[in-house]
Order: structure tokens, then C-alpha cells, then sequence
């Protein structure tokens, strides 16, 4: 008697039989096995990587043995951001950029792939035979042990030529995943329940011609089933109008319309079935034959022997091997008139692939309950259409949102797609993989563009994260940062040093903690009293540095031993004055006044001992230790057209900054130049700068 209930259980009409191995087996004995896919991240591929990837689908679908079933199913829900505040240490500015993003919409994307092996009779079954409305026999084909052993053998041939491409990768689910535990639902479980998160319990499900639903969720269907819905050409990649000019090229897959670029709630179904190509060709033949002996009567006839024939003449031409294609759009929502704008949005999308949008009613439910992992099988033959593997594999989406990065260490941006946070690592992982060779960033951009307000919100993270910070700042654009430090440590970090009538800027070259001066200490502090003492025209000569240098270290020596001996310049000058003059007269070798000058040296810089007007500049009584602070800013902006200033301003930060990484290993350090393009107009800057570019790589 014929079932006439318009109810049943989904137990009993459950088309799956068990998962073992890592595989599904449904109760038709069909074996399907099931990967996670990892697609490159969207707007991050070139044309030539697009046809990289398509070529190695090719490449990896050949394997694959007859009556097979290749399913890409690409899940895209909509999310909303939840930050964690949990964090330990998390400081206010971080709580209030987490905050501000709070349930901010965004669309998450998984990718799943699913190999069926399945038999000849299963793949030319029609929609009025499947699992809903029949029973079950095990055929004979897939009763052969021999054949489910040599299809896991193509599935991991598959696997591992997606992989070695290193564009894509694939990661097989377990049984888990696949099923479910007690906390977890699987991957079948979440397709019943169209979300991507853990569902409680099944829900009711309606299949009808006028509609079908799942729990409040409405489905509505996008289907391209036929060669007279598809366009006149495909390609591997397109190029994305709206981020590209004429001078760059933004490239997405063909298929991107439909995954990422469509907002909403959708799953984007690929099949391809794979056949025994031979038989099929030689059916097209004899149908061409059929449609030769029929042309007369109808015109309708001889055009579609052409069309077979040139199917054919491609096919034996080139070797390609004839496969059957599906896709389809799976878009749902719980709002009746939210549906009818996703319904356009779908259809418009599909309209930018030149493709005509076919809005499917009665076959919602086959094409559904064929989208079940694992029940490739059950798809109804009719819904399918003939073409070549390069062809077929154009319909699928090649990229996937943007995502976190794993490495601890990295900062907070914004997915350009959708707004949504990301922790990115833009130093150390890019190094790992080769992408660069140093750490080193240059921020470009016109004038209002963001660049400080970037590079405020950069620093701020890097120095949460432990960082040495030591910013060359103009107009004063990270002052505020600095002073926030200052507070928040109590005064034990965030120096700022500007120049100002009531303030002027201040230093003490000879200051150190621990009465410790390495080579690098004391080179600079020679190199400052150079600058000081001779002009940018007046050339050096080695006695004269040379006879520096001895006087720097004995000086060095003498405060070490003598800690009474506040180290300063005016002690260092009243030592020159004295000690050094009257040991350079004691000499048995003469040192004339055309080979070391002392009174000239005296004179000149008389200016920055007690009395002159520069007596504030090297004498600082504050002595503060640069070495352990981790965020100085030296904001130049008022003095970088001061002749007698800013030479020493900028020794003072070549020896703060390479005293940090000498000293500090181990430790992330960071050396910025706002506005560099003004500082490299300065010889001695830009000198410094070309200067820092190498033990940067090395030792930062």
C-alpha cells in the first residue's frame, strides 16, 4: 500500500548509514569522503596564481575514478563580532577598539569538499528515484572491496595534489567532525540546521513544490542546470572593477559573485560528475546520428547535431575528458521580504556572470537532500549538463575572507570586506614564509590620509606587546600617546622631548645606569663632540679624532673611579680644561695646535658649558636612563632648522636607538621617523637612516 502520511520521521528517511574511517557510507553504499578546504584569501591572488589553481583542479580531479563525485560546498552565514575583553592586561584603548566593533556583521565562510564514489546506475538515476521514495539494494559494484580500497587511494592522490600546490589545502575530517560529539555538532548535523555553530536539536523540516523550510528558515533555489543558463565564455579569474585602476588589477575567480561578494545567508553547491568519458562521447555520436537522420523535419535538429559535433571534435581534438556540472545557490532567511531581496540579489549576481538566473521551486527539496554530505548519489541526473573538467571547474569559488593570524605577536586591523577585526602578524610570519626579507615599513599616503592616526594605533599595540619604542616625531602627532603612557606609569615611562622657550629640549650624553660604556657608547658620545665642534665644510682629521677618543675614555675612566664626579659636559669640559691640557703638555711627543687644536676646541664649545646660551642642551639634571624606557618620543618639528640643535638631537637618537640594540636582546625594538621625507632632506639623517637599515634586519 502507498505511503499517503504527510509526515515522517527524518530517522527513517535518512539517507546516510554510517561513518567509519573517515568516511561516509550511505545506505545505497555510496563512500564519500570529506575534507575541510582552505582557499587563499580574497583580493590576494594574481591572474597567473588563478590559473595556477585552476590547473591544479584539474590536475587532481584526473585522478579520480570513474562514477565519482566531486561536491565543493561553501558555506557563507552571517555572524556578528564578539570581542573578548577576558584578556589579561587588555588597556583601555584596546577595550575601546574591541567595543567598537561589538556585533559589528560579518560574513563567515567555510569550505568543504566532499569525493563520492558511487556506481553507473546511481549517477543516470532521475529526481523521481531517490532515497525519499524507494528502498535500498546494495550494488554489486560497490560490494568489491578491491574498488573502495583503490578509490581512498585517488582520494589521497587528490588530497595530495591540492596540497603541493601551496595555494589550497585540505584537511581531512574525522569522524567527529562529521557526526558530532556530545559538545560539537557535525557537519551533517549543521547542514539540517543551516548554521555553522552547534544546534541543539533538529528541526522541523517542510518539503513542498510551493516552498520548503527548515525550522523558520525559507529556502529559495538558484540553479545553473543547463547550457542555455551559462554564459558564452568562462575564465579562470575576472578582474574586480571597483578596487581596480589603470594601473593596478584587482583579480577575483569567475565564480566570486556568488561566494564572498553576495550578503546573505547562502550555501554555493559545485558538483562535477565524473563518468566514463568513452561511453559518453560514443552516446553523443550515436544521439548526433540520430539527430542527422531527424534534421529535415525540424531545424531545431540540425542545430543541435552541430553543437554535438563540435562537443565531439573538441573533445577527440584536444583529449578533454566530458564530465557532467552543477551549481546551484542555497540562500535562506526566516524574513518573507528579506527572502524577495535575497531572491534579487542572487539573480543579479548571477547576472554579472552572464548568467541567466533560473529561480528553481519544484526541485528545492531533491536538490537540497541531495546537498546532504555524503548523499552526492542521490542528485538527479536531469539537473545536470555535459562539459569539460577546464570548463567545469571555472564555477568554483577560489578565495575565502580574510583571517586571523595564528602567531602571537601582531596587531588589530580591519577586513576591508566587511569592517570586521583581525589579528594580523605583518612581521615575523611574512618573514617565516619568505614573503619579505626584513622587518622594515614604509607608510605612504597623501596628506589627511591616515597615516599617523595608522601608525598611532600600530605603535600603541607594539608597545603593549612589549615593544622599545623610539618615534621621530613632527607636529606633534604622537603626543598625546606619550603622555597617556606617561600617566598610566606613574612617570616611569613615555619621555617626550620637544624644544621650548619655558622648556628647552634636554640631554646628558654621559648618563648611564650602571657606569657601563661600551665602544658604541663611547663612539657617539666622540661623534656628538665632533658635530659640536667642527662645521658640516671642516674636514676631520685622525689626530683629532683620535685624540677625542682617548679623551672621552679617560674621562670615562676617571668618573668610574671616582664616583663623586657628576658625569655631565660641564664636567667633561672643566676635565679638558684642566686634566687633558695639562697632560697633553706633559707629553714627550708634542701634540701641535695644526694636529689637535684643545683651545679652538675649548672656545667653540664654550657655548654648552655653565653660562653659555646652550649650558641647558648637554647638562640635564633628570638623567633619565633611555635605555630601559620604552616608548620616547624626540619631536623635532621646532628645531630641525636649527643649525646648533638639531645635529645634536639627532646624535642623541642614533645612540638611544643603537644603545637599545646592543643591549637589549631578545627584545622587540622599533625605531620611527614621522614625516621621514623631511628628514632625509638632512644629511646627517639620512645618513643615519642608511645607517640603521642593516643591523635592523639583523638584530631587531
Amino acid at each position: 500500500m502507498r505511503n499517503i502520511m504527510k509526515a515522517t520521521t527524518l530517522e527513517s528517511r535518512f539517507p546516510l548509514l554510517s561513518v567509519e574511517h573517515g568516511c561516509i557510507v550511505s545506505k545505497d553504499a555510496d563512500i564519500t569522503a570529506a575534507f575541510e578546504v582552505e582557499l587563499p584569501e580574497v583580493y590576494t591572488v594574481t591572474a597567473e596564481e588563478y590559473e595556477g589553481i585552476h590547473a591544479t583542479w584539474c590536475k587532481a580531479i584526473k585522478v579520480l575514478p570513474d562514477h565519482s563525485v566531486l561536491h565543493k560546498q561553501d558555506w557563507y552565514v552571517k555572524e556578528r563580532y564578539r570581542p573578548d575583553l577576558g584578556k589579561e592586561g587588555m588597556g583601555f584603548l584596546a577595550r575601546s577598539y574591541e567595543m567598537h566593533f561589538n556585533e559589528r556583521p560579518f560574513l563567515h565562510h567555510k569550505c568543504y569538499l566532499f569525493l563520492t564514489k558511487t556506481t553507473k546506475e546511481r549517477m543516470r538515476q532521475q529526481s523521481n528515484w531517490n532515497t525519499l521514495c524507494r528502498g535500498h539494494i546494495v550494488p554489486k559494484e560497490i560490494q568489491d572491496k578491491e574498488t573502495a580500497v583503490k578509490f581512498i587511494e585517488a582520494v589521497e592522490q587528490f588530497a595530495r595534489i591540492l596540497n603541493d600546490s601551496g595555494h589550497i589545502k585540505l584537511r581531512r575530517l574525522s569522524d567527529d567532525e562529521l557526526t558530532g560529539t556530545d559538545k560539537e555538532t557535525g557537519i551533517i548535523g549543521r547542514y539540517f540546521a543551516l548554521s555553522l555553530g552547534n544546534a541543539d536539536c533538529l528541526e522541523d523540516i517542510e518539503m513542498t513544490a510551493r516552498e520548503m523550510r527548515v525550522g523558520d528558515n525559507r529556502l529559495c533555489l538558484h540553479t545553473l542546470s543547463d547550457t542555455e543558463d551559462l554564459p558564452a565564455a568562462v575564465a579562470t579569474d575576472c578582474r574586480y572593477e571597483r578596487l581596480s585602476t589603470d594601473r593596478s588589477d584587482c583579480r577575483l575567480s569567475f565564480a566570486a559573485p556568488l561566494g564572498l561578494l553576495l550578503p546573505c545567508n547562502h550555501i554555493y553547491n559545485q558538483y562535477v560528475f565524473i563518468g566514463n568519458s568513452d561511453e559518453e562521447l560514443r552516446r553523443f555520436e550515436k544521439t548526433a546520428r540520430n539527430m542527422q537522420s531527424l534534421s529535415r523535419y525540424s531545424r531545431q535538429n540540425a542545430i543541435n547535431r552541430e553543437w554535438i559535433e563540435e562537443y565531439l571534435n573538441e573533445a577527440h581534438s584536444k583529449g578533454l575528458v566530458s564530465v557532467r556540472c552543477h551549481c546551484n545557490v542555497m540562500a535562506w532567511s526566516d524574513d518573507r521580504e528579506e527572502l524577495k531581496h535575497i531572491k534579487n540579489d542572487v539573480g543579479s549576481q548571477l547576472a554579472l556572470m552572464e548568467c541567466k538566473p533560473r529561480y528553481n521551486t519544484v526541485d528545492v527539496p531533491t536538490l537540497f537532500w541531495a546537498g546532504i554530505p555524503g548523499n552526492e548519489g542521490d542528485f538527479p541526473f536531469e539537473e545536470s549538463f555535459y562539459t569539460f573538467i577546464p570548463q567545469a571547474l571555472c564555477f568554483f569559488t577560489e578565495e575565502t575572507n580574510y583571517k586571523s593570524s595564528l602567531s602571537p605577536f601582531g596587531i588589530k586591523m580591519v577586513d576591508r570586506v566587511t569592517g570586521r577585526p583581525l589579528h594580523l602578524d605583518i612581521s615575523d610570519l611574512p618573514m617565516k614564509k619568505g614573503v619579505i626579507t626584513n622587518r622594515n615599513k614604509f607608510v605612504l599616503g597623501p596628506s589627511g590620509s591616515g597615516k599617523s592616526f595608522f601608525m598611532n594605533h600600530l605603535v600603541r599595540q607594539y608597545y603593549e606587546q612589549n615593544s622599545h619604542i623610539v618615534l621621530v616625531d613632527t607636529g606633534n602627532s604622537y603626543q598625546g600617546l606619550c603622555e597617556m603612557i606617561h600617566r598610566k606609569t606613574k612617570g616611569a615611562d613615555g619621555i617626550y622631548y620637544t624644544y621650548s622657550e619655558e622648556k628647552p629640549i634636554s640631554f646628558n650624553p654621559f648618563f648611564t645606569d650602571d657606569y657601563k660604556f661600551n665602544v658604541e657608547k663611547k663612539d657617539s658620545i666622540k661623534t656628538l663632540l665632533l658635530t659640536l665642534w667642527k662645521s658640516e665644510d671642516d674636514k676631520i682629521t685622525k689626530t683629532e679624532s683620535g685624540e677625542l677618543g682617548s679623551a672621552v675614555s679617560a674621562y670615562i675612566k676617571k668618573i668610574q673611579q671616582d664616583r663623586s664626579i657628576v658625569p655631565c659636559f660641564d664636567t667633561f669640559y672643566e676635565y679638558m680644561l684642566n686634566d687633558y691640557r695639562a697632560e697633553l703638555e706633559k707629553r714627550d711627543i708634542k701634540v701641535s695646535r695644526e694636529d689637535f687644536n684643545i683651545d679652538n676646541f675649548l672656545t667653540t664649545l664654550r657655548q654648552y658649558y655653565k653660562g653659555g646660551r646652550f649650558d641647558f642642551l648637554l647638562n640635564s639634571r633628570e638623567n633619565i636612563d633611555l635605555l630601559h624606557k620604552r616608548f620616547i618620543v624626540f619631536e623635532i618639528d621646532s628645531i630641525k632648522d636649527n643649525a646648533e640643535l638639531f645635529p645634536v638631537v639627532v646624535i642623541i637618537i642614533m645612540e638611544a636607538f643603537i644603545n637599545k640594540m646592543r643591549r637589549l636582546k631578545g627584545i622587540r625594538k622599533l625605531l620611527i621617523v614621522e614625516e621621514a621625507w623631511k628628514a632625509l632632506t638632512t644629511e646627517n639623517m639620512a645618513n643615519y637612516l642608511k645607517y640603521m637599515c642593516a643591523p635592523v634586519k639583523v638584530a631587531s
